[in-house]
């Protein structure tokens, strides 16, 4: 029966590439067609499907590794300072807000949870995902400064709260990391500081070598990526084995290489929009067919009012106290608030912690309130991205816009 689903699955990738263009076009996204196929052959499969556990940490934590250092990667200082304020202050002010409100939302929702995995949740579903919202980020009516917004947001987001979900996660279990007892401030200082350390070094060099080898001919753009992903691999790899977080390292070691390496590299582009999409579709699947069956059963109201809560109040008023005294304006700073989606970062986040810290109390509930925010949150913004941008007028590209300028 396994592996009548991944043929399915196989198929709906193929027929969906074939009207990928199409569909861009409508209410329907890619994100919504993957989860709504998971939960389909889920129904199909029922607890069998849940065998597929061991594949979806496997192409999840892939998933993670590569999608956070080739975000990171895009990352260019010079091409996000001319409209910087805007980004800076939705990461700076807005990303920790939105932990804030979640985290009172939470406690108020879920008294019976203990503060530190009431942060843990919050930290989960602060991040958004360009992915859920590319329908918004590469339509051209949209301004091109909000458009880069946006982008730049969720490129850096779920860098920044990695670390605040792997602080709370720890203090949460007194510690208890993989089952070894260590103590926390030891353990996050390992984590984040090692993790960041491993990923700038690798990063750094890599790209200085990069730049090296295609100076001196050594090498052409067309092994570029096979470099970037053994970069990648490596950031991972290295950390974990000097005790950091190989995700931190994936991020900080993708940042680290956009700096350095002097050109754009076309293969990380491409990348984004390719495999990395193939990816992300595939892990959204996955995730439907493997935690599904657990999820209905479980459902609480709570849980449903908490993630409303995230996607209607909490982001869109951290966003909106984050601007103000910005240049943005009232429908703009609603228009930022609204379009932060939930999905890949706080998906496999919430994987991380489950299988890392197998002593939270409510790992299991965490794991099924970030899928439903994913399942949730791709719906309504699915929906509601080619409407709201219409309503800035005409596009960047139209003859209209040509003429005034």
């Amino acid at each position: 029966m396994i592996e009548l689903a991944l043929l399915t699955i196989a198929l709906s990738a193929f027929f969906y590439a074939l009207v990928a263009q199409r569909l861009s076009q409508s209410v329907v996204t890619g994100p919504m067609i993957a989860i709504g196929l998971g939960l389909m052959m889920a129904l199909l499969l029922g607890r069998e499907g849940t065998h597929l556990e061991g594949l979806l940490h496997l192409v999840a934590e892939i998933t993670l590794v590569l999608v956070l250092f080739a975000d990171a990667a895009m990352l260019r200082a010079r091409d996000v300072r001319a409209n910087a304020l805007v980004p800076l202050r939705m990461l700076g002010i807005g990303l920790p807000l939105a932990m804030l409100f979640g985290y009172i939302a939470g406690r108020f929702l879920m008294p019976d949870w203990s503060g530190w995995e009431i942060a843990l949740l919050a930290a989960i579903l602060a991040p958004t995902d360009a992915a859920l919202g590319q329908a918004v980020v590469t339509n051209l009516r949209v301004p091109e400064r909000l458009r880069n917004a946006l982008i730049v947001e969720s490129g850096v987001n779920d860098g920044l709260a990695l670390p605040a979900v792997l602080f709370f996660a720890c203090v949460a279990v007194g510690g208890v990391h993989d089952n070894v007892q260590s103590n926390w401030v030891v353990f996050t200082a390992e984590q984040i500081g090692l993790g960041g350390l491993a990923g700038a070094a690798i990063g750094a060099a890599g790209g200085w070598l990069m730049t090296f080898a295609l100076r001196r001919g050594l090498t052409t753009e067309i092994f570029e990526g096979i470099a970037v992903l053994a970069l990648a691999a490596l950031c991972y790899l290295l950390s974990i084995r000097v005790g950091g977080n190989g995700f931190l390292a994936a991020f900080v070691g993708g940042l680290t290489f956009g700096l350095v390496f002097e050109k754009k590299c076309k293969f990380i582009r491409e990348f984004l929009e390719t495999q990395a999409q193939l990816l992300v579709l595939g892990t959204f699947v996955l995730l439907g067919i493997a935690v599904a069956p657990d999820l209905l059963p479980a459902l609480s109201p709570a849980w449903i009012c908490l993630i409303l809560l995230s996607l209607f109040v909490t982001r869109p008023l951290a966003i909106w106290l984050s601007l103000l005294g910005s240049k943005t304006t009232t429908s703009e700073r609603l228009f930022l608030g609204w379009f932060g989606p939930r999905g890949l970062a706080t998906a496999l986040f919430a994987l991380l912690v489950l299988k890392d810290f197998d002593r939270l109390q409510h790992g299991d509930e965490i794991l099924l309130i970030a899928f439903l925010a994913v399942v949730i949150s791709a719906t309504l913004h699915g929906i509601s991205a080619a409407p709201i941008a219409a309503r800035f007028g005409p596009s960047d590209t139209s003859p209209k816009s040509k003429e005034a300028s």
